[in-house]
C-alpha cells in the first residue's frame, strides 16, 4: 500500500506467517492529481545522501547513516520500489515515503538512494537433483561476476548438512570457492535403496519363514536442511561490517526438511540483524502453478517451497529460473535490486525489547510495487550495536545448532 492518509496503518497476523509482499500505489484514497509536489530532498529536517551514480564504493556521506545506526532505536528500512513491469522506479525522494511502526506513522530522518556495497553469503542447495546441479555449475562464472570490488561475499553449501565452503572476501577468493565446489554431486534421482535386517522380514536360522508377511519398504527420507543453512549464513553475516548491505543469496528448490532450527527461530536471526534473503528458485520452484503452494507445510513433511517466506519477510526477493540463461540472468538481477535500494531511517521511540514490531513502508504514486522487511526484534537494552546474532535459545548461535529434536521445518 503507499496512500499516505493519517489512518492506521492496518495490522496484520504473526510475523511467523507473513502476507505477501505489499503492494505500492495510491489505492484512490486521494482524488487524482492531488498529491503535492515534492518538496526538495534536504528539506523538514531530513538527512539526505546525494547518490553518487555509477560507483558502489563506500562513501564519507554514509558517516551519518553509520553513526546513528549505533543508536538502538534507529531503524533503517532498505526499500525496493518496481513498476507494474517489475522495473524498478528511482526518481522518488524523502516526501514520496512514509514509515507506520506498530500502525504508528514516523519521522524520516535519514534517506538516501545511493547504492550499497554487499555482505552476501551465498546459500547452494546440494539436495537438487544431478542434472539440475551441474546447470547451476556452469552458472558459477555468472555469478561471480554479478559482485562488485567493495562486495565481500561467502559460501555456504547444504543438503543434509550444512558447509562453509568460503570466508568472507572479495570476488577474486568468491571465483576460487566456487571452483572448488564445481565438480560437487548433488542427488541420484533413481529409486532409493533400502536394506538391512529390517527389510528382509522375519527369518528362522538364516531363512525367510514360509507365509510370513514382507514388511512395506521404504527408503529412509533425506534431510534439506534450509533453515540451519541459513541460519548459519545469518550468524556469520552478524559480524559483517555495517556499511555493507547484508543479504543471504540462495540457490535452490526451496524445499525444507529436516532441519534442527524452526523457520521461526531463523526468522528472528535474520530480522535482529537486518538481513534480507534473496533466492534463485531452481528445480520444483519453477513449475507453473505450484506458486500457490510455497508455503505449504504438512506437519512430518517440510515445507514444499519455504524462500517465499523468507523473502517475504524479510524485504527480498525470489527469481523462479529454469533455463542456465535465466539463472545467469537471475544473479545479475538480484545483486543490482538488493544493491539499489532507497535507504529510509527513523528514531522509534519505543525502548528496546525482544517483542517484534511491525513496520509498513508506504509510497505516494499510484501503482506501484513496495517490497520493505515486514518488521523487525528490538535488541535487548544492554547491547550496544545491532551487528551480532541474539544469544538466546531461541536463535542459537549457527557453530551449535538448537538442541531440539528434528522440527520438519516447523
Amino acid at each position: 500500500m503507499s496512500d499516505d492518509s493519517g489512518a492506521a496503518a492496518p495490522s496484520k497476523d504473526n510475523p511467523q506467517s507473513p502476507t505477501n509482499t505489499r503492494s505500492g500505489g495510491d489505492q484512490s484514497q486521494a482524488a487524482p492529481g492531488t498529491n503535492p509536489q515534492a518538496p526538495p530532498p534536504g528539506s523538514q529536517g531530513i538527512k539526505t545522501v546525494p547518490a553518487t551514480k555509477g560507483s558502489n564504493a563506500p562513501g564519507n556521506d554514509f558517516d551519518e547513516l553509520f553513526t546513528l545506526s549505533k543508536d538502538v532505536n534507529f531503524i533503517s528500512v532498505p526499500v525496493t520500489v518496481k513498476d507494474p513491469e517489475g522495473k524498478m522506479v528511482d526518481g522518488l525522494l524523502a516526501q514520496d515515503f512514509s514509515v507506520y511502526e506498530d500502525n504508528v506513522k514516523q519521522t524520516i530522518t535519514f534517506f538516501t538512494s545511493d547504492p550499497f556495497p554487499l555482505s552476501a553469503a551465498v546459500v547452494i542447495d546440494l539436495g537438487i537433483s544431478e542434472n539440475t546441479l551441474k546447470k547451476v555449475a556452469g552458472t558459477y562464472s555468472a555469478l561471480d561476476g554479478s559482485f562488485g570490488p567493495f562486495d565481500k561475499v561467502a559460501v555456504f553449501t547444504y543438503g543434509n548438512s550444512v558447509h562453509k565452503q568460503s570466508d568472507f572476501g572479495n570476488p577474486q577468493r568468491l571465483q576460487l570457492a566456487l571452483q572448488r565446489i564445481r565438480d560437487l554431486e548433488g542427488q541420484n534421482p533413481g529409486a532409493p535403496v533400502v536394506g538391512g535386517p529390517f527389510g528382509s522380514g522375519p527369518t528362522n536360522n538364516g531363512k525367510q519363514v514360509d507365509g510370513a508377511p514382507l514388511p512395506l519398504q521404504t527408503g529412509s527420507r533425506e534431510s534439506h536442511v534450509l533453515n540451519d543453512a541459513i541460519l548459519m549464513a545469518a550468524g556469520e553475516l552478524a559480524h559483517q561490517p555495517r556499511e555493507n548491505r547484508k543479504i543471504i543469496f540462495v540457490i535452490s528448490n526451496g524445499y525444507e526438511y529436516g532441519s534442527r532450527a524452526s523457520y521461526a527461530q531463523v526468522l528472528k536471526v535474520l530480522l535482529t540483524n537486518g538481513i534480507a534473503i534473496y533466492a534463485v528458485g531452481i528445480e520444483d520452484a519453477t513449475i507453473p502453478g505450484l506458486g500457490k503452494l510455497d508455503k505449504l507445510h504438512i506437519p512430518g513433511q517440510g515445507y514444499t517451497d519455504i524462500l517465499p517466506k523468507y523473502a517475504n519477510a524479510t524485504g527480498g526477493d525470489v527469481i523462479n529460473s529454469y533455463s542456465r540463461e535465466a539463472i545467469e540472468s537471475a544473479y545479475q538481477t538480484i545483486t543490482a535490486q538488493a544493491r539499489n535500494q532507497y535507504t529510509l531511517g527513523y528514531t522509534t521511540p519505543q525502548r528496546p525489547s525482544s517483542v517484534y514490531r511491525d513496520i509498513e513502508v508506504r509510497v505516494k504514486r499510484p501503482g506501484l510495487l513496495v517490497t520493505a522487511k515486514h518488521g523487525y526484534y528490538p535488541l535487548p537494552p544492554q547491547r550496544e550495536t545491532p551487528t551480532e546474532a541474539p544469544a538466546t535459545p531461541a536463535a542459537p548461535t549457527p557453530a551449535q545448532p538448537p538442541p531440539t529434536a528434528p522440527s520438519s521445518g516447523k
